[in-house]
């Protein structure tokens, strides 16, 4: 029988392997990290367990004509890439400027600069794609420019001081998601002409907006498009790969506008949606780098309450 006892031994567990993954893969010479990240993945592939489960069952949402076999494919592709995601986020802070400024070529990137240039804030809202973090750090050292993001608080409180000692020596700002104060700070950023990168293909609160995604209901965070909203904000969704090179790759979308008419809650719900459907773009084009290995459709979550 488990019990408090038991959560804070995992917790305190789960800190240490982090530690140990942060402490010894950045040390790792890089074709030994790469293939143990393959390892990893193929080894957590053939266990079959509850997360490679959810992540085919995700996938099957993504291609429907698929077979079991294509899924199994697609599947064994997305836990190598996500294992790509960690080796590469351990190594990011040894890496130099001119390294990581030459890791990720984005498409379209003049939609980013050109709303850098104007007089309005930025927002920049990503799936669970490829790595986001490479995304980020790529615009602080190859555009020079910071920005604030948001992360969700883990468990124990050591393991998310681990995640946000490594992101603000990458460059970032990172606000807990929980407290409350973390939009209000978001919106001060934005109006002072700042950039916001938040990572939006997943609701964390009970405030999310319905959205069809490949043709089911879910729901996303309504931040993105509330912040836009009420700072004048220019959002711009943004779509991440890889490919067989070691530079990852993106698509910067045009920015999403802000329908003319309508109470602030159906401008959100219709923002919202155009968001959803530029990341469904992305993923479709690139389901094995959609990192989603947790339920996400209503239909699953409802699936979970007793």
């Amino acid at each position: 029988m488990s019990g408090p006892k038991d959560g804070g031994f995992k917790d305190r567990l789960s800190d240490r392997l982090y530690g140990l993954g942060w402490a010894t893969v950045k040390k790792l010479p890089e074709p030994v990290a790469r293939g143990l990240g393959r390892r990893i993945a193929d080894t957590a592939w053939k266990r079959r367990g509850k997360s490679v489960l959810r992540l085919e069952s995700n996938l099957a949402r993504v291609v429907p004509d698929a077979s079991p076999e294509r899924l199994a494919e697609l599947s064994k592709a997305g836990m190598r890439s996500y294992m790509r995601y960690w080796m590469e986020s351990f190594r990011l802070p040894t890496w130099s400027k001119e390294r990581a400024a030459g890791s990720f070529d984005p498409k379209d990137v003049h939609h980013l600069t050109d709303a850098l240039a104007s007089e309005h804030g930025v927002i920049l809202a990503l799936p669970h794609m490829g790595n986001w973090d490479l995304a980020g750090v790529w615009v602080t050292r190859a555009l020079g420019v910071p920005f604030t993001t948001v992360a969700e608080r883990l468990k124990p409180e050591t393991l998310y001081d681990r995640f946000v000692a490594y992101r603000e020596s990458l460059g970032m700002e990172v606000l807990p998601h929980t407290g409350g104060a973390a939009f209000g700070t978001l919106a001060r950023r934005l109006r002072a002409g700042g950039l916001v990168c938040l990572v939006a293909d997943r609701d964390l609160s009970s405030s999310g907006v319905e959205v069809d995604f490949f043709g089911e209901k879910t729901r996303m965070p309504a931040g993105p498009a509330m912040l836009a909203q009420q700072t004048g904000a220019l959002l711009l969704p943004v779509t991440l790969w890889y490919d067989d090179t070691d530079v990852m790759k993106g698509q910067v979308h045009a920015p999403l506008d802000v329908p003319a008419s309508g109470t602030r809650a159906e401008k959100t719900s219709v923002m919202t949606q155009a968001l959803a459907d530029a990341f469904a773009g992305g993923i479709a084009d690139h389901p094995e780098d959609w990192h989603m290995l947790q339920r996400l459709w209503l239909a699953d979550l409802e699936e979970r309450r007793p």
